[in-house]
C-alpha cells in the first residue's frame, strides 16, 4: 500500500486528509473508535443525538465557517444571543451586561476597572509567545489585582486546570480571554453564540461524504499498536492486521505517540510524555425543564464538583429534544485526580445533589436521562515556556513519521476552529516535507 497514513480520525485528521488529499496524496485514515469525530462526535442522551461535549461556533471562526461553506452547509447555522451567569457565595447572579457588571458583588469598582483593562488588554494581545514565560498566576495579579485573583481567576482557573493552574503560563488565559471576547459584538457587547441544526452529528456525515468523494479511505475500528519505519516506508500496525505507506502523521496525544514509535530517540520521547494533559469528565442530562436562562454559568464556589453549567437548550432551540432542556455538567481534571475513580452512578449521584442545591426548584426526578462522557488526555496545557521546551516538532527522529497534533496550538485554546486552523498550517509546512504527490496532475490550482 502506498500513499499517506493518518493515525486519528478527529476533525485534525479528517481535515488534515482533505487538505493532503487535494494536494494529490492517497490518504488513509486509522480510527480507534466506530466513527469519526473523536472530541466533537456525537452521543446518544435519551431519545436523542447531540454532540458528545458542548460546542458553540463563533463569528469570529474562520477556519470552521470556511468548511461550513466547503461542506455546503453554512444555511444550517444558527446565531443565538446568549447570557452569562455567574454561581457566587450560594447564590446564582446575571452578569450579561455592562450594568450587571458594574454592580456585581464579588469586586468593588476599582477591582472591575483593573478587570476589565485586562480582559481589553489580552484582547489586543496578537500572540501569545510572550506569555509564556510567565505564569498565570503572576500575570493576572498584576494585571487585575489581588482581590480580582483571589475572588474570581483562581476559582475559575483551579475549576479549568485544578492543581495545572500552579503552571499554566499567561499563555493559556490569554487564549480563552482573547476568544471569548470574540463572541461580543460591537455596541451593547452582548455575547452571540452560534451551532448547525443537528449539532456535529450532521458536520460528521457530510464531511464523511466528502472525504469519500475526496478518495479518502477511512478505516475505523482499527486501533494502532505500533508504527516503525524500515527501508523507506513505514509499517501501520493495527489489532487487525498492518498496512505499509510511504509517510504516517500521527494526530493522536503525545504521550500515545511515544508508546506507539519504539524508534523515537529517548530524549524525544521524554519530551511528548513531558507534555501535561487536561482530561474531562462530562454529563449530559435531559430535564423536564430549564435551570436558568443562561447558557453558560461560571462556578467560584469550590464545593460545586463541576466547572460550570452550559445549558445548551438557551442557544439551541428545545424542540431539537422534544421540548425538554439539554444541559452539560463538565468536570476538568489532572491526570492523578481520584475523581476519576468513580463510576457513573457515583457521579450522577454527586453532581444532582449539587444541582438541587444551587437550584431552588430543581429536584432529580426531572431528569429524563444522565450520560457520562470522560477524556483523559483533552487539552494540553500551555506551561512555562511551552514552545521552547515541550511543544512537539512536525518532524520525528523516525524517517518519514510526522507529528500533527492539539498539542501544537501553543498559543490558543483547543476547539474545533484553533484545531482546523493547525491543519490548514500543517498542510502548507508538509507540502516541503512528504514525498512527491502521486496524483499530482489532478491537484486543483491554488488548492491547500
Amino acid at each position: 500500500m502506498s500513499g499517506i497514513g493518518i493515525v486519528g480520525g478527529g476533525l485534525l485528521g479528517m481535515a488534515l486528509a482533505a487538505k493532503l488529499t487535494r494536494q494529490g496524496h492517497e490518504v488513509t485514515i486509522f480510527e480507534a473508535a466506530s466513527r469519526s469525530g473523536g472530541l466533537a462526535a456525537p452521543a446518544q442522551v435519551g431519545a436523542y443525538t447531540w454532540d458528545r461535549f458542548y460546542h458553540v461556533v463563533l463569528r469570529s471562526d474562520e477556519h470552521l465557517r470556511a468548511l461550513l461553506d466547503e461542506l455546503d452547509l453554512t444555511d444550517r447555522l444558527r446565531w443565538h444571543p446568549t447570557r452569562t451567569g455567574f454561581f457566587l457565595d450560594g447564590r446564582l447572579r446575571s452578569l450579561s451586561s455592562t450594568l450587571e457588571f458594574l454592580t456585581f458583588p464579588a469586586l468593588g469598582m476599582f477591582d472591575k476597572a483593573r478587570l476589565g483593562a485586562t480582559i481589553f488588554y489580552a484582547s489586543r494581545i496578537r500572540d501569545g509567545l510572550q506569555l509564556e514565560s510567565i505564569l498565570a498566576s503572576d500575570w493576572l495579579k498584576r494585571w487585575s489585582g489581588q482581590r480580582s485573583w483571589d475572588r474570581l481567576w483562581l476559582p475559575l482557573l483551579r475549576a479549568k486546570l485544578g492543581d495545572n493552574a500552579d503552571v499554566a503560563s499567561a499563555a493559556f488565559i490569554w487564549a480563552i480571554i482573547a476568544r471569548m471576547y470574540g463572541a461580543r459584538r460591537t455596541g451593547m457587547k452582548r455575547e452571540t453564540f452560534g451551532y448547525v441544526d443537528g449539532g456535529y452529528a450532521s458536520i460528521l456525515q457530510r464531511f464523511d461524504e466528502y472525504l469519500r468523494e475526496l478518495g479518502v479511505e477511512s478505516v475505523y475500528q482499527s486501533a494502532v499498536n505500533e508504527v516503525r519505519s524500515a527501508e523507506g516506508r513505514v509499517r501501520v500496525s493495527t489489532v487487525t492486521g498492518s498496512r505499509e505507506f510511504d509517510e504516517v502523521i500521527l494526530t493522536i496525544p503525545c504521550s500515545r505517540i511515544a508508546d506507539l514509535c519504539p524508534q523515537l530517540a529517548e530524549s524525544e520521547s521524554a519530551r511528548l510524555r513531558a507534555v501535561r494533559y487536561q482530561g474531562i469528565v462530562c454529563a449530559a442530562l435531559l430535564l423536564e425543564r430549564p435551570l436558568a436562562d443562561y447558557y453558560i454559568t461560571n462556578i467560584t464556589d469550590q464545593h460545586i464538583p463541576f466547572t460550570a453549567v452550559i445549558e445548551m437548550t438557551a442557544l439551541v432551540e428545545p424542540s431539537h429534544f422534544g421540548g425538554q432542556t439539554l444541559v452539560y455538567l463538565p468536570k476538568y481534571l489532572t491526570q492523578t485526580d481520584a475523581f476519576w475513580h468513580k463510576t457513573d452512578s457515583e457521579v450522577e449521584d454527586e453532581f444532582l445533589a449539587a444541582l438541587e442545591s444551587m437550584y431552588s426548584h430543581f429536584r432529580r426526578e426531572q431528569v429524563r436521562a444522565f450520560q457520562v462522557s470522560r477524556v483523559r488526555e483533552m487539552l494540553a496545557v500551555t506551561t512555562l515556556d511551552y514552545s521552547a521546551r515541550l511543544l512537539p516538532p512536525t518532524t520525528t527522529t523516525v524517517d518519514r513519521v510526522f507529528v500533527v497534533n492539539s498539542a501544537q496550538i501553543a498559543n490558543g485554546t483547543l476547539n474545533v476552529n484553533e484545531t482546523l486552523g493547525l491543519a490548514e498550517r500543517k498542510a502548507r509546512e508538509l507540502r516541503s516535507l512528504l514525498g512527491r504527490p502521486r496524483t499530482a496532475s489532478s491537484v486543483p490550482a491554488g488548492a491547500a
